[in-house]
């Protein structure tokens, strides 16, 4: 297995930059990761184009909960795909590579006709289709009409909750595909298991958060308040370390 890849989702700046010292690949940058990830701010997105040197990707989701969007919502996926696609170039020459978009119709099937308006408008940026992929019927049509958009790859956990429990469909997915569009696996990918993931689907991109909860500096507590209210979470560089390290072995 040759030129393996690993795209850390990163949810801050910080995180993105930890993720880019720990040596990945590529960032998916979002925010609100405890949603399922939805947009970042436009400060976000310049900073961490300015400070990173790894490709960048931006996931576009205007909220949480399902992929069928309202006309209003899908008017504004598409501002924030041209703020993406219009970004000027950082001060080493890097624009925004890509977004990550997905939408749905109401009965499951992929949007062909709007999933393919948003790739064709960030083009030349290149287009990841995201998990909204996990709740479509039938993986392997849903493979077939994500093709028809012309997106680059598909973030998948083989509808599963884990890429593991699900990386014999998408061993399959891989087959299918057959090049025509580059499989992702991605949800609970760690250092653990990310080589039994990677000989079972053959994959050549992987997907992780690789968080870590952080404890708050805060020496005040209000205690009408839980002391965890204050944590948070930041992507983990020895986590990302172990993972691209298990990577390289395959290589």
């Amino acid at each position: 297995m040759k030129n393996i890849k690993v795209e850390v989702c990163a949810a801050s700046v910080q995180s993105a930059l930890n993720a880019q010292e720990a040596g990945a690949h590529r960032i998916e940058l979002c925010n609100g990761l405890e949603l399922g990830g939805i947009t970042p701010s436009p400060a976000v997105i310049q900073a961490s184009r300015e400070l990173l040197n790894i490709d960048i990707f931006v996931l576009i989701r205007p909220r949480a909960g399902d992929f069928c969007y309202t006309d209003l919502e899908f008017e504004v996926i598409k501002k924030d795909i041209l703020f993406c696609k219009n970004l000027p170039a950082s001060s080493s020459g890097k624009k925004i590579d890509g977004v990550v978009v997905g939408v749905l119709l109401k009965d499951g099937n992929i949007d062909v006709e709007r999933t393919k308006t948003l790739v064709d408008l960030a083009a030349p940026m290149k287009v990841t289709f995201h998990r909204a992929f996990d709740r479509a019927i039938d993986p392997f049509l849903s493979l077939e009409k994500v093709i028809e958009t012309s997106a680059h790859k598909i973030l998948t956990s083989g509808q599963f909750a884990n890429a593991y429990d699900g990386r014999f469909l998408l061993q399959q997915l891989v087959e299918k595909a057959n090049g025509r569009i580059s499989i992702m696996p991605g949800a609970g990918v760690n250092a653990q298991n990310i080589t039994a993931i990677a000989q079972t689907t053959l994959a050549t991109e992987f997907h992780l958060s690789g968080k870590n909860r952080i404890q708050s500096s805060m020496t005040f507590e209000n205690p009408n308040f839980g002391k965890k209210e204050n944590d948070y979470s930041e992507t983990d560089v020895e986590k990302i370390k172990a993972t691209v390290k298990a990577v390289n072995h395959l290589q």
